[in-house]
């Protein structure tokens, strides 16, 4: 069954201040598209964009823009990419209310409910915490 990939894990594929987070970054999108068994919600690609193009310590950012828009443009050519819905919004709202989570975990939760995803792929939830039907995994333990 395929997994909700979080924006943390596509950040880390392009940012090399943290090596072994890139690593298994890197491995987990590889292994997730040659075996169809990744998902990306809307939401982390704008978010990816709006992270590795945001100024780090020193002022550089991971990538330029030129380079986030290709890579943008990548994830939407290579990945399933899931859109909001009425339905999924209004799911976040539960899930925002029932698991106390902050409202863009919330609604990457609801992405992998409504989409019927069995896990999400994130260090930013309790890993191996069931979340209704999700089970939340961090890749980089």
């Amino acid at each position: 069954m395929p997994a909700l990939v979080d924006t943390n894990v596509l950040v880390y594929r392009f940012d090399p201040r943290f090596p072994r987070k890139q690593e298994v970054a890197t491995e987990l999108l590889r292994r997730g598209l040659v075996e169809d068994q990744v998902r990306i919600p809307h939401q982390a690609v704008v978010e990816f964009v709006a992270a590795v193009t945001r100024p780090l310590d020193g002022g550089r950012s991971l990538l330029t823009p030129d380079e986030a828009r290709r890579e943008a443009e990548e994830l939407l050519r290579q990945f399933v990419i899931l859109y909001p819905t009425e339905t999924l919004l209004r799911t976040a709202i539960r899930g925002w209310a029932t698991y106390q989570l902050g409202w863009f975990d919330a609604h990457l939760w609801a992405y992998a409910e409504e989409y019927g995803l069995g896990e999400l792929v994130s260090e930013d939830f309790q890993h191996d915490r069931l979340y209704g039907a999700v089970r939340a995994v961090n890749p980089f333990l």
